[in-house]
């Protein structure tokens, strides 16, 4: 296939290195695919990389190194261009070997074992439970599916895994939410007033009319014990504090009153709620196709003092100081702008604490490399955790962070803000409901995951050639077309004679098939299936213009076949790449 012409073009330059330079043969070699087709198939820059040592010009270099490259059954000519480029010009036959391999290997076309099946540890989306995934969350969504689907292909032994922040703060506020609201069904909505930093949205009310059917009034409690008293709970410093600072200690001091007067009941709310909103969650991404293998407990951390393990060993170690009350980890040693809190002065651990132990238990799992995939406002939070990874005596260089922009959606031209403890949220199903799982899938992996990404919906539904995945789409309903008008059998044509697509458009879209193993292999490399999802705009721009230029069904029958045989690969590059995104492929539009 055309993945191991590059592997035999890669081959061919050492050979000529060993003869010419044998003192330069550890070089690095690389090929790539010149922009412009007048400057061959592949490009090779070892000349100019070469300069330096070797104190010579670069196309000095060139031309001994082209004069001794071997013979080759594929290699129609080189040429030295520029400063010292080598080109190379392929042979039809060449070119064509993408075409067979396409109908040989099938499903498997394009897959690597460059992963050589390490364990591959992928941890995403992680969302706090608070409420419905909103569009923001989908991006990430599609980013570590696509990534996880792109990774197996490429040979890695891939684990998928939802991280569940289920013992901090945001969890007591969503359960002390959906209690108030449980309340207000047994006193005609005569409760205290409702908080305004709370979690709002149907979705509460949802869950406290779900826990009335479950529990009745169990939970209830007379309104006057609830909160006339709650400002004497505050601190007497919150007399000067800024009003959101005020709100957000009346709301701590909510639940702490919660707490109070339900006692042992309080779990059992806290549990209903988290149950319900990880159901609905899970329930999201697996309608939207997307899937882990591991749901891990944030709370599982605590329980088996993995988190004062760690606090303890970092302790150890010399990396945690005392101030204020508080215990202190040294994070600007690792390039952080300022210390962090693991164990605050009420000896509670922070959720940085909480992170450190996961990371640990990630390494503890035996993973070979472990990628994050974070929000981009994230990107602070890097330096403090490799930091205390590499504090932990863990190697660092396997963590991965890989960062993604939150889409911005717009509807009719007019940005839709989302905030979860807000009504003002357009939630994940909404999206998908309005434009599909396809074209949510696409559009999200349009960009590289950490620039920014403006959603379009208008785009998102239509159905002309400007929306690039009706475009690829259509694609391969036309290809499906044409195979059922000749009717045959798939299977014979894996005995077309390729040597009659000799036409220049033959070719073009031939090579395009050969550059599919190379763009998963780079993907792979960088992280980027965004690079799949430009790869097949420009596959499928190449199959239209050749179907309006060319007849496939022709009346000369080896030709037919042999275009048959090439319609048929580009399907399944078509299907395998779409594929890795998670988006269809519809045979008829």
């Amino acid at each position: 296939m055309y993945h191991d012409i590059r592997s035999h073009l890669t081959h061919l330059v050492r050979a000529a290195l060993e003869r010419v330079f044998p003192d330069q043969r550890d070089s690095d070699v690389f090929l790539e695919r010149p922009k412009l087709a007048r400057h061959g198939d592949f490009s090779c820059n070892l000349p100019m990389r070469l300069s330096r040592p070797l104190k010579r010009a670069p196309r000095e270099i060139a031309q001994l190194l082209a004069a001794a490259i071997p013979e080759s059954p594929f290699v129609d000519s080189t040429e030295i261009a520029g400063t010292g480029f080598i080109n190379f010009y392929l042979r039809p036959s060449a070119r064509l070997e993408a075409v067979r391999a396409a109908l040989t290997k099938k499903d498997d076309f394009g897959r690597s074992e460059s992963g050589g099946k390490k364990k591959l540890q992928i941890e995403f989306v992680s969302a706090n439970p608070t409420g419905p995934l909103h569009v923001g969350h989908g991006r990430g969504a599609v980013y570590g599916a696509s990534l996880a689907n792109l990774m197996a292909f490429s040979g890695w032994d891939v684990t998928r895994e939802y991280y569940v922040n289920d013992a901090g703060r945001q969890m007591d506020i969503l359960a002390v939410s959906v209690w108030l609201r449980y309340l207000a069904l047994f006193n005609g909505g005569g409760v205290p007033a409702f908080p305004t930093n709370a979690y709002q949205g149907d979705y509460v009310v949802d869950m406290a009319r779900r826990l009335k059917e479950k529990h009745g009034s169990e939970f209830a409690r007379p309104s006057s014990d609830v909160s006339p008293d709650l400002p004497s709970l505050l601190p007497s410093e919150c007399d000067g504090e800024k009003p959101k600072e005020a709100r957000e200690a009346l709301l701590d001091a909510m639940i702490a009153r919660a707490k109070a007067l339900l006692g042992d009941a309080w779990p059992v709310i806290h549990h209903h709620v988290l149950m319900a909103q990880l159901a609905e969650c899970r329930n999201d991404l697996e309608e939207f196709g997307v899937f882990h293998d591991i749901w891990f407990s944030e709370k599982a951390l605590h329980d088996t003092g993995l988190v004062a393990r760690c606090v303890e060993k970092l302790e150890i170690g010399g990396y945690l100081y005392e101030k204020d009350g508080a215990k202190w980890f040294r994070s600007t040693s690792f390039g952080d702008e300022k210390d962090r809190v693991v164990l605050r002065d009420n000896g509670a651990y922070t959720y940085f604490a909480s992170d450190i132990a996961y990371h640990l238990n990630k390494f503890e799992r035996g993973f070979d490399r472990i990628v994050d995939i974070w929000g981009a406002d994230h990107h602070g939070y890097i330096p403090r955790v490799k930091g205390a990874v590499a504090a932990l005596g863990l190697d660092a260089k396997k963590l991965e962070i890989a960062l993604v922009q939150f889409a911005v959606l717009y509807r009719d031209g007019k940005k839709v803000s989302m905030s979860t403890r807000s009504a003002e949220f357009i939630s994940l199903r909404t999206l998908r409901e309005e434009v599909g799982n396809d074209a949510c899938h696409f559009f999200y992996v349009l960009r590289k995951s950490d620039q920014h990404l403006d959603f379009d919906l208008d785009l998102a539904k239509s159905r002309t050639n400007e929306n690039p995945v009706y475009y690829i789409q259509y694609a391969h309903a036309r290809l499906c077309s044409v195979l059922a008008q000749w009717g045959g059998e798939i299977a014979a044509l894996d005995f077309a004679d390729l040597s009659r697509l000799d036409n220049p458009l033959d070719l073009v879209l031939a090579s395009r098939l050969g550059e599919f193993p190379e763009v998963v292999e780079a993907a792979a490399r960088d992280l980027a299936p965004h690079a799949i999802a430009f790869y097949l705009k420009d596959l499928a721009a190449d199959f239209h213009s050749y179907y309006n230029a060319e007849r496939i069904l022709v009346d000369d029958q080896a030709l037919k076949i042999a275009r048959l045989a090439l319609a048929t690969a580009v399907r399944q590059v078509v299907r395998n790449g779409l594929k890795l995104l998670g988006v269809s492929c519809p045979e008829s539009m």
